[in-house]
């Protein structure tokens, strides 16, 4: 392989890397979220039961 092939394979395996490594710091960085808050599928009313035939 070409020294210019093996610079495009570093930077973009580098970009690929470094995308990855940003989206994970930035998703597992989000603060918590109580139980409380959030709505099961059964708390949800659809409202498919209240005129069935």
């Amino acid at each position: 392989m070409t020294t210019a092939g093996w610079g495009l394979m570093i930077i973009s395996v580098g970009v690929v890397l470094a995308m990855t490594a940003f989206c994970l710091l930035k998703v597992l960085s989000l603060p918590a979220v109580e139980m409380d808050e959030v709505k099961g599928p059964l708390e949800i009313d659809t409202l498919d039961t209240s005129d069935a035939d």
